[in-house]
């Protein structure tokens, strides 16, 4: 269905419908078992006690700040290669894609040294006390050691995305989350001895705690990392190199729009999760129990928006793809149509949210404190998650044809402005019931921006340029796929 976006035939309602669903099953597929993954570590380490869960806690906005940037620098090339493909023109997006592996993996190199420089005293500057900031700095540093691969993974899976496969990359990371459970089960607790239907079976373990979490978690996203490399690179039509040749040398045309789209996106996300940060520093002094208590509550929540994140990864590829074939009109009904549709799927999630945070947060934690603090927050939370999906849904809309800048600018001013004020307000008298109602507020502000945005149509007018990307081949090597592929 998405070759008669590039052939220029009319597409009626149903068949968008269709389309945008085809394509957000899968990727909401791989964001679930994402979270799945998430609350698996979170459950895991919960039960190593609340000292654990709060040294993981500590620095998770932070891992998100550097996860964040390597996966924004990757999307001005994954966006680039969605366009490239809309017009059939399926050489430069696979010179697109050679040159964003090489451009990608060195700045997950710059970004892992950078964190490993900051791993030990970063638990000091949150605020964290004592008994967590040892974990909690051996946690975070296992982590952007590992960004050089992980970026790799971000390319790989957006490449594939912006060709229209979602199901490749999204079952790689239902994959990495089986394979999330395994090694740590193996890794976080020592030897002991279980019962399985009557039998007692002597299970080895490696005992490392927090330690075995992190190492289980980067091994299960390195395996995943190399799958999706390799079937990028030898299977994927238009996008493998098998009988093509090209350069990973960067080009200036490809940089230039690369730069464009990821620059106000990776700026974004640095000041947005500073302000999640700064959401950490403002809930330390609330205590161990505060400090658990709202990082499981925010691995919970994502259960709810995680769908919404899918939903905008079709977005992308479909806008994207409408776009750079030409067809704005096409691009702005798939921009409609994907937001009622994730606005519709996340009011659903927010229900089963607000009717099940108890049983969600006995999962995550045994201690009751934890649980009970936790449920209350996300009942709070709950109740914007349709305006939440308005702007998850929205931005992936607006990225698709390139347009990053102003989208950027009413993320982070949203948080800054509204979220950050209103918790530090709220914090003195509400405790972490007032943080986050102030997140509550703020994400319901942020989904009516984007709706004016939207319904403007001013996205439209600010997408890339893609006049002077050259081919890597030559000249008259044909457009179409070879037929190995």
């Amino acid at each position: 269905m998405l070759s008669l976006i590039q052939s220029g035939k009319p597409l009626s309602f149903g068949q968008r419908l269709r389309l945008t669903a085809k394509l957000s099953w899968p990727a909401i597929m791989a964001q679930l078992s994402s979270i799945l993954m998430q609350y698996i570590d979170a459950a895991m380490v919960g039960r190593l006690g609340a000292d654990d869960s709060a040294s993981v806690g500590l620095v998770s906005t932070s891992l998100w700040l550097f996860w964040g940037i390597c996966s924004a620098a990757t999307t001005g090339f994954s966006v680039q290669i969605a366009h490239r493909i809309g017009a059939s023109d399926y050489d430069s997006a696979r010179n697109i894609f050679r040159q964003g592996l090489l451009a990608s993996f060195l700045f997950g190199v710059l970004m892992g040294l950078i964190g490993l420089a900051i791993s030990i005293p970063l638990p000091h500057w949150l605020g964290g006390e004592e008994s967590v900031c040892g974990n909690a700095s051996l946690y975070f540093a296992v982590f952007v050691g590992s960004l050089p691969l992980l970026t790799l993974n971000y390319i790989g899976s957006g490449a594939l995305r912006a060709s229209g496969n979602m199901l490749v990359p999204g079952s790689l990371n239902v994959m990495m989350c089986v394979l999330d459970v395994i090694f740590n089960f193996l890794l976080i607790f020592p030897s002991r001895e279980i019962d399985i239907l009557g039998m007692t079976i002597n299970m080895p373990g490696a005992g490392l705690g927090v330690l075995g979490a992190a190492l289980g978690t980067v091994a299960a996203e390195t395996v995943t990392a190399a799958a999706i490399l390799w079937y990028a690179v030898t299977r994927q039509k238009g996008l493998a190199f098998k009988g093509v040749e090209g350069s990973f040398r960067p080009s200036r045309p490809v940089m230039r729009n690369a730069v464009k789209v990821a620059a106000p996106m990776t700026l974004e996300h640095a000041v947005i999760c500073g302000a999640q940060i700064m959401i950490t520093v403002i809930v330390a002094p609330l205590g161990v129990v505060a400090i658990a208590a709202n990082s499981f509550a925010v691995t919970a929540e994502a259960l709810c928006y995680m769908p919404g994140y899918g939903i905008g990864d079709a977005a992308t590829t479909l806008t994207g793809q409408s776009y750079g074939a030409g067809r704005k009109d096409l691009a702005r009904k798939f921009g409609y149509l994907t937001v009622g549709l994730g606005m519709v799927v996340m009011s659903v999630m927010g229900l089963i949210l607000w009717l099940g945070a108890p049983a969600v947060m006995q999962l995550l934690s045994p201690v009751k404190a934890i649980q009970d603090l936790g449920a209350e927050v996300l009942r709070i939370e709950a109740w914007a998650e349709p305006m939440f999906a308005a702007s998850i849904v929205a931005y992936g809309v607006m990225v698709g044809v390139g347009d990053t800048v102003w989208p950027a600018l009413m993320n982070f001013s949203s948080i800054w402005l509204v979220r950050v004020p209103l918790a530090a307000l709220l914090v003195g008298s509400m405790g972490l019931h007032g943080v986050w109602l102030a997140m509550c507020i703020e994400l319901c502000f942020r989904g009516a921006i984007f709706l004016w945005r939207l319904f403007s149509g001013a996205w439209l007018k600010h997408g890339l340029k893609t006049d002077g990307i050259a081919s890597a081949t030559d000249a008259d090597a044909p457009k179409e796929f070879p037929p190995e592929y």
